[in-house]
């Protein structure tokens, strides 16, 4: 005889062995997610701090950063080629920070905390830069460039923040 599931308030019920496997299933996904969220940012955030060391990359840099009231006055001191180098370390040792997180929380709690400041900078170039919206349509027109390309620091910033999250989930639980 085949076990249905049934509905109760709007619930879908499963039976008590359907229950337990899709427990372990979730708690599984639940690792695996956790895991790629990590080091996919990780990875982003580590692949874009080494192109700061490319020529292309700081001349990108250059002009979004050149509109940034955060930013601007930084060329004033380094110029364009090792504003962007300095940008580079800045974004390796965040995304080293994230990667130590199960071994260091406390570490990851710093790396965190860059890139979420990291994040809303760029997003605040949005703001900043000339020619966000695509001539003739505004809202929510962005234009390709110079602005779409920030849109995914959206996602960057809220999977900054789960690592935050995470890391400080892991020192008060070891603090109890």
């Amino acid at each position: 005889m085949q076990t249905k599931p049934f509905v109760v308030g709007g619930i879908n019920r499963l039976p008590a062995g359907l229950r337990v496997k899709g427990k372990a299933a979730v708690h599984s996904i639940d690792k695996i997610s956790a895991f790629v969220l990590r080091y996919g940012l990780v990875l982003v955030v580590f692949w874009i701090g080494c192109l700061k060391f490319t020529a292309y990359e700081s001349k990108g840099v250059f002009n979004h950063a050149t509109h940034s009231p955060l930013l601007a006055w930084a060329y004033h001191i380094l110029g364009v080629r090792d504003f962007s180098r300095g940008l580079g370390v800045v974004e390796i040792a965040t995304a080293l920070l994230i990667a130590a997180g199960p071994l260091w929380p406390k570490l990851s709690i710093v790396g965190s905390l860059a890139g979420i400041g990291m994040f809303l900078t760029t997003l605040s170039f949005v703001m900043t830069t000339p020619g966000v919206w695509q001539a003739g349509y505004g809202f929510p027109a962005l234009a390709a460039s110079p602005v779409q390309f920030l849109v995914k620091d959206v996602v960057l910033l809220g999977a900054a923040l789960w690592t935050l999250a995470d890391s400080l989930r892991y020192v008060a639980s070891r603090a109890r």
